[in-house]
């Protein structure tokens, strides 16, 4: 008697697919509660137990329940954080990915996928300027992409010692925690007006030389900051961490979307000249989660410290390709095994959503959306200097707008944040800004519009 679990059942299927039909067609994507949603202990007490339950049962309950507990990410109204956006292409994609169980960590396992996943990448080194023979893999988000990187700096470095490495002092949590699972420690450079500079990289360098600490052996930049959006002076930082022979990572996990845009890219400048780059499509680049992009000007480098050896593996190394069959990946050569360019084994295809929808729509459309939002946010900076009880805390850069609620405190922000959710009009949450509460519109949707700002706004006399 077969197992039902590996049956095919159609009545399942069809809820299951009826749902996400429900769930694509929905315009726009409501916000619902998140944590703030009540008694979730008591709706789950018992459900799995040693027998099983109808499907129908199981389903309603995540319907009328449990899914209103999530802040839906890709709502128009949501703006805190880094949103999502995914296309509706990249989310049935996503279903297929799914429904097909497929392993991408190898090209004798998944070729088909590896192939379409570097050429996504592909889009993603020409538009950041890296040279022929770039690439990487995808990961499943900027902390796992910054690790990776990091690890191939340290690994790839002739000085020996406790390892440091620069980093400005509003580089992303992750890369700080990153450097801390490495063994390594932080040498942080000060800003200049948010930014780090190649001037400000050179002298916290020369003073590491003489301060008895470990060797710096690399020096990580921002593409656009979480906080405020600022993009590091990566061309300076990077000609003075060449000149010291150091690692150079970017990363731009959040902005790195931005390099769709021919308006956008100039601020970029210096990010061709980077060993490594992260850039997350699950954010500016409208993919779902989890993908973020890690890619590497050399990729054999990281191939020599990321590939993992056991025997069950070997074959990942000699796999034939058929007479005629272009090279597996941009170092051409041997199979291109994703596993071997981070430090993960198993993983999904998480790429090819963002291929399928890059396929499907173009790179134009992309760019398209890409400059909407920034419009956007240039807009709603102008809207909260026009609005006489808001004022604009700093120009944005990118589509991250900081305001401020003139006479406000951060109690203030705090219980107006959970107002706006209650109502369901934004989901707004407030951060600090040289050690003040503020307000942060974080735009990514390019379907969030002055309207909803001017709801915010409101709100807030």
């Amino acid at each position: 008697m077969r197992n039902p679990m590996f049956v095919y059942d159609e009545q399942t299927t069809d809820l299951v697919l009826s749902y996400c039909r429900e769930r694509l067609a929905l315009d726009p994507v409501p916000l619902d509660y998140g944590g703030y949603a009540p008694h979730l202990k008591e709706m789950l007490d018992g459900l799995i137990g040693f027998s099983g339950n109808d499907p129908q049962v199981v389903l309603d309950l995540f319907l009328a329940s449990l899914s209103k507990a999530v802040v839906s990410i890709d709502s128009p109204r949501f703006l805190s954080f880094i949103p999502a956006a995914p296309t509706k292409a990249s989310l049935l994609f996503d279903m297929v990915v799914s429904c097909s169980s497929l392993n991408g960590t190898s090209w004798l396992l998944a070729a088909g996928a590896v192939a379409a996943e570097n050429q996504a990448l592909g889009v993603l080194t020409e538009l950041a300027g890296l040279p022929p023979g770039a690439g990487g893999t995808f990961v499943s988000g900027g902390s796992a992409a910054n690790l990776s990187a990091l690890l191939v700096a340290r690994d790839t470095a002739t000085a020996r010692g406790r390892a440091r490495i620069a980093v400005s002092e509003e580089v992303h949590s992750s890369v700080t925690k990153s450097i801390h699972i490495l063994g390594a420690d932080a040498l942080f450079v000060p800003v200049t007006d948010h930014r780090l500079t190649g001037g400000a990289l050179s002298a916290a360098l020369e003073t590491a030389a003489v301060d008895g600490g470990g060797p710096v052996i690399a020096a990580v930049a921002t593409g656009g900051t979480t906080n405020a959006g600022i993009i590091d002076d990566l061309a300076s930082t990077a000609a003075v961490a060449h000149g010291h022979g150091l690692w150079f990572h970017v990363d731009a996990a959040y902005g790195g979307g931005a390099l769709f845009s021919p308006l956008a890219r100039a601020r970029f400048a210096g990010i061709e000249q980077a060993d490594s780059v992260v850039i997350d499509p699950h954010k500016w680049l409208f993919a779902p989660y989890d993908c973020a992009a890690l890619l590497y000007r050399d990729p054999s480098l990281a191939k020599a410290v990321h590939t993992q050896d056991a025997a069950y593996l070997s074959a990942f190394r000699t796999t034939p390709r058929p007479p005629g069959e272009s090279p597996a990946g941009p170092d051409g050569g041997d199979p291109w095994n994703p596993t071997d360019y981070a430090f993960q084994l198993s993983r999904r295809s998480r790429g090819l959503p963002l291929w399928f929808s890059l396929a499907v729509h173009g790179i134009d459309a992309y760019r398209d959306a890409v400059e909407s939002v920034i419009a956007t946010a240039n807009e709603a900076a102008r809207l909260i200097e026009a609005t006489p009880h808001t004022e604009l805390v700093r120009e944005p850069e990118l589509s991250i707008v900081l305001f401020r609620r003139k006479g406000w405190a951060r109690d203030d922000y705090d219980a107006w944040s959970a107002s706006l959710l209650a109502a369901q009009i934004a989901f707004v949450v407030p951060t600090t800004w040289e050690g003040q509460a503020v307000g942060r519109l974080a735009l990514l949707h390019p379907e969030t519009t002055l309207a909803v700002v001017q709801e915010v706004l409101d709100s807030m006399a």
